[in-house]
């Protein structure tokens, strides 16, 4: 029979998940453009794809891709499938899931989750396979749209439960959004259903946001969520806008462009983070009070009550992918120890770039490693992956969103921008 029939491929897939792979596929010449840790090489594992997103590795290396339609020159959604049956590292089989543009996934024991702005879909899935048992469930529905939109997911590491971001559908709650001087409403109606995540039960179908339960708030946009290896829920904050633009007494166009700080954030039930009354200040390193709310720029009031960042990066580099290096450890992020051991248990950042950054130059565009120790990181974050941004007149030709590790301990990213997807590698002194 053909080795590329459906039953030919399940064949393969499910040997290779038995016997995985023990060679790492030559890189590309020029690691596809990107710029890299010495020892450390990429390949193109595909291109213009569309708008891939967030992503998830099935354990035969398999890669499965929310794809957002409208952007990257496509209008195309879905899930997008993909397997290398060659061992050169390029995927040679696709598959295309739905059409509806999203970007959440979740990858469980013979399930797939995908998450349009609305909804949150459940595929059966037999192990090695590229398409489902059939029509997905729906496991979450009438999720709050506008402002906002990813709805990324997390599933716990035992598959019990399953986390969503619900963004805001603001920049800080104002009465007039994005308008200058406008003050906040208080108390802050969006909290109630946006701006934070929602925990719910990813086998019972049809649930609606009120079944769930509201995990975490105060959190104005997460849109990297993931698990480390022990198992604690971790969660990126895009932070606020136009605090120059807005309030122009209070802060220059300068102090705007570098305030307020991205964050990383630790989750535990019942944590608020603070927004829209706070913002996190680079210069202090703590929470302040936003203007909206009274605040002068070093006020804290009522932000001395909210949680903290574990961790805090440049403003507008809008991190949207979260991944943690499991190592030998195991756990929620997945992998093997292919990277080096100072690598495991840390996390691995994808920022998106900015937009508003002005009169500064714009930024971000990378994906960053942050080290942890016993569960916290350690001191800061260091670059890993560049070279996404090209001063060449015409922005970003590449923006990194997605970050997952592999079986093997590869990790790969995927861009929106250019719709491309790397698979990084660590081959020390090997060469390409």
């Amino acid at each position: 029979m053909s080795w590329k029939t459906p039953a030919a491929l399940a064949l393969v897939a499910a040997l290779l998940s038995a016997y995985p792979p023990t060679r790492l596929p030559a890189c590309d010449p020029d690691n596809g453009g990107l710029t890299l840790p010495p020892g450390f090489c990429a390949i193109v594992v595909a291109d213009q794809v569309g708008a891939p997103r967030h992503l998830a590795v099935a354990p035969n290396g398999d890669l499965f891709v929310a794809l957002e339609g409208g952007r990257g020159g496509s209008s195309g959604g879905g899930i997008l499938a993909l397997r290398d049956t060659t061992g050169d590292g390029k995927a040679d089989v696709r598959q295309e899931l739905g059409s509806d543009g999203g970007t959440g996934i979740a990858l469980g024991r013979g399930v797939l989750y995908f998450s349009t702005a609305s909804t949150v879909y459940r595929y059966a899935m037999r192990a090695g396979s590229l398409t489902p048992l059939g029509p997905p469930d729906v496991i979450v529905k009438d999720l709050p749209a506008g402002g906002h939109r990813a709805r990324n997911l997390a599933l716990s590491p035992d598959g019990g439960a399953l986390y969503v971001n619900v963004g805001s559908p603001s920049n800080a709650c104002q009465v007039a959004d994005r308008s200058g001087a406008s003050p906040g409403k208080d108390p802050c109606p969006e909290l109630a259903t946006r701006a934070g995540i929602w925990r719910f039960d990813p086998s019972k179908p049809s649930q609606t946001q009120a079944a769930g339960t509201r995990y975490a708030t105060g959190i104005r946009n997460a849109v990297g969520l993931a698990f480390a290896p022990d198992g604690q829920l971790w969660a990126t904050q895009h932070g606020r806008d136009q605090l120059g633009q807005n309030w122009p007494k209070l802060f220059t166009l300068e102090q705007s462009a570098e305030k307020p700080s991205e964050e990383l954030l630790r989750l535990t039930e019942g944590d608020d983070f603070g927004w829209p009354y706070c913002y996190h200040d680079p210069e202090l390193s703590h929470l302040v009070l936003a203007p909206e709310y009274g605040g002068d720029g070093k006020q804290v009031g009522r932000c001395a009550q909210k949680k903290e960042p574990a961790l805090a990066f440049p403003g507008h580099w809008a991190p949207d992918g979260l991944t943690f290096y499991a190592g030998a450890a195991g756990g929620g992020g997945g992998g093997g120890a292919q990277f080096p051991a100072r690598y495991a248990g840390g996390a691995f950042i994808a920022f998106h770039g900015s937009w508003n950054r002005a009169p500064l130059p714009q930024a971000g565009y990378r994906v960053v490693f942050v080290p942890f120790r016993d569960g916290k990181p350690v001191g800061t974050y260091e670059t890993f992956a560049d070279g996404f941004w090209h001063e060449n007149g015409a922005g970003p030709q590449h923006r990194p969103v997605g970050v997952a590790v592999g079986p093997d301990g590869s990790l790969y990213i995927t861009d929106d921008a250019a719709g491309r997807i790397w698979r990084v590698m660590y081959k020390g002194g090997q060469g390409r």
